[in-house]
């Protein structure tokens, strides 16, 4: 069974596979170096993606059946996608142990991140082929493995594994990343207290770069900030040291 399972995988012209990077190092940074990879055996049989987006009525007496909907933002791709590995061609390898690791380190900390004081897991690139549609950065939210066949020496040579990833967004779709406009990472709803100057504070360290949030959401009159106000913050990586001065 497993030569015939190997047969049929190297019939395939295009693998599956799952790259592991490197997070960056800052708020909106580029992706890392390459960690390790997880090329797939045997391509999946399904993937399951979804995505969603949110909106919001607020409720109107002058409306029979009810407000406009107003969008509020999409919500991250999130892709279902199993991984089968199989190695009972060799009882001797370990190759199912590293691989299983390899997947399960996606969910911890790595040391570079932890040296650059910005703790995180790897972020990853699912890819296949020329099916552009899943192809995004992702980090995973998790990963279950089951082993289900060991070698009398007790190595695992056979597992499933279960990854669930959730898309890094990027700036919107059509965006010139050339152009100098600002991609906003981060969405913020003020609460009481909230000001630009200290959201630029906590956000960027620097009070006087204010400016930055009120030019991405077209605000006037800074002194006008009403609670419940949702605002886009620009990433560090886009947004120059001295925008916010005068």
């Amino acid at each position: 069974m497993a030569g015939l399972l190997g047969a049929l995988a190297a019939r395939g012209l295009s693998r599956a596979s799952l790259a592991i990077h490197q997070p960056p190092t800052d708020l909106g940074g580029s992706i890392g170096g390459r960690l390790g990879e997880v090329k797939f055996q045997f391509n999946p049989d399904q993937l399951q993606l979804s995505r969603s987006a949110n909106w919001h009525t607020e409720p109107a007496v002058a409306y029979t059946r009810g407000a406009p909907p107003k969008f509020t933002g999409s919500q991250p791709a999130q892709l279902q996608v199993e991984v089968f590995l199989d190695r009972s061609d060799d009882p001797t390898s370990n190759d199912v142990q590293q691989q299983v690791e390899l997947l399960l380190s996606c969910c911890e900390v790595t040391q570079q991140s932890i040296s650059a004081k910005a703790p995180s897991p790897p972020w990853v690139k699912f890819s296949w082929g020329s099916f552009s549609t899943v192809r995004f950065v992702a980090y995973v939210t998790s990963v279950s493995a089951t082993y289900t066949l060991f070698s009398p020496s007790g190595i695992p040579i056979r597992a499933t594994c279960s990854l669930s990833l959730t898309e890094v967004s990027t700036a919107t779709k059509g965006q010139n990343p050339t152009s100098g406009a600002l991609s906003a990472r981060r969405v913020h709803r003020t609460v009481a207290g909230d000001s630009l100057a200290s959201l630029a504070w906590r956000e960027y360290g620097d009070a006087t770069r204010w400016r930055v949030i009120a030019d991405a959401n077209g605000i006037d009159d800074p002194m006008r900030l009403r609670p419940g106000t949702e605002l886009l913050l620009p990433s560090t990586t886009e947004t120059p040291e001295t925008e916010g001065t005068s």
